[in-house]
């Protein structure tokens, strides 16, 4: 199995879209709620940068995937962000500026891009910019890949959690080629263990955010397993739309306890999710951590073996295998390679 998309960017933007038609009624009867122009920062650390960091989130995921690695670059760089651009250790900030879809002056001596992929603004314009001036468009893999992930830029040159992580993404793709690195945000997990203070409750991990599967089946799932394990609902950061807030205020009807107070890495307690990534982390950190989905369809079984995500019932999920060097130093490497090719 592979990607259901593994080349075509628009339709995969079509079938995202059609995952959110509520969000399209609201906006086609309110059109004052549409979305706010996107807006691209660009921050320069060095007066002719080498490298670009498109970075369309600053969420741990991709801090991990494409902040950590900086610090272990001693390269020129620059980050194409939506707001200002993350501290990176040991570097200053010289230059800030709102920019367009054209290639800055700036840039035009950049060796190579690196992003999540070119499914965000950010990541679009960066990989269209490296396209431009005949350079390498270097992803790396941020979280758990689905069939339903984003296709790959053309010619782009992937890092990759693992040899089985790489095949799937590149879905056959003779323009893709990859290296496998390891993950970042698994390796942090495995060093992370909670404080004495950590919630030692079991924990649900919501992903009602998720397009890959209904609202409604996620949403029963959810709440029959916090009814029946009197487990404590942690709704995902993205489950901040109206229809979320709604469906939380009916788990607490249902006396259902919906906390999304404590961060990931202090929760002590098992875990129970669909297929959230946190159900690895939080093994990588040495607690019990299961899946669990009635009816499951067969790709997200194949995902469940593909990351050693152990169904309830079974033993927990084992600790993932830790890689010789750590994740963010293989990907700095890549990047010297990326750049010196």
């Amino acid at each position: 199995m592979g990607l259901i998309h593994p080349n075509d960017l628009a339709a995969w933007q079509r079938w995202q879209r059609s995952r959110h038609r509520l969000r399209q009624i609201r906006h086609a009867i309110r059109p004052g709620t549409g979305q706010v122009p996107e807006a691209f920062v660009l921050t320069t650390y060095d007066p002719e940068p080498r490298l670009l960091v498109a970075l369309d989130s600053s969420s741990p995921t991709s801090h991990a995937a494409l902040v950590e690695p900086l610090a272990r670059l001693d390269v020129p760089v620059a980050v194409l962000a939506p707001g200002p651009a993350p501290d990176i250790d040991g570097r200053a900030p010289l230059k800030q500026q709102r920019v367009g879809i054209d290639l800055p002056d700036s840039l035009r001596g950049v060796g190579a891009v690196v992003s999540l992929g070119h499914y965000l603004p950010r990541g679009e314009l960066a990989h269209r910019w490296a396209s431009s001036v005949g350079v390498r468009s270097v992803v790396v893999q941020h979280g758990a890949l689905t069939p339903y992930a984003p296709p790959l830029p053309a010619g782009a040159h992937l890092l990759a959690w693992s040899a089985a992580d790489a095949a799937f993404w590149a879905s056959g793709r003779p323009d893709v080629d990859h290296q496998v690195v390891g993950s970042q945000l698994l390796w942090q997990a495995t060093d992370q263990r909670p404080g004495a203070d950590a919630d030692t409750r079991l924990t649900y991990l919501g992903q009602m955010h998720a397009a890959e599967l209904p609202r409604p089946r996620l949403a029963h799932a959810a709440a029959t397993f916090c009814l029946s394990n009197e487990a404590v609902y942690r709704p995902h950061p993205s489950e901040c739309d109206l229809l979320s807030r709604l469906t939380h205020d009916g788990f607490r009807r249902k006396a259902i306890t919906v906390d999304g107070s404590t961060p990931l890495a202090r929760l002590a307690g098992p875990v129970v999710s669909v297929f959230s990534t946190g159900v690895i982390e939080a093994a990588a950190q040495g607690r019990d951590a299961w899946v669990a989905f009635p009816r499951p369809p067969s790709w997200l079984g194949e995902f469940w073996e593909r990351y050693g995500m152990h169904r309830l019932g079974a033993s927990p999920t084992p600790m993932p295998e830790r890689p010789a060097f750590e994740p963010a130093a293989n990907i700095a490497v890549a990047i010297r390679q990326a750049l010196s090719a």
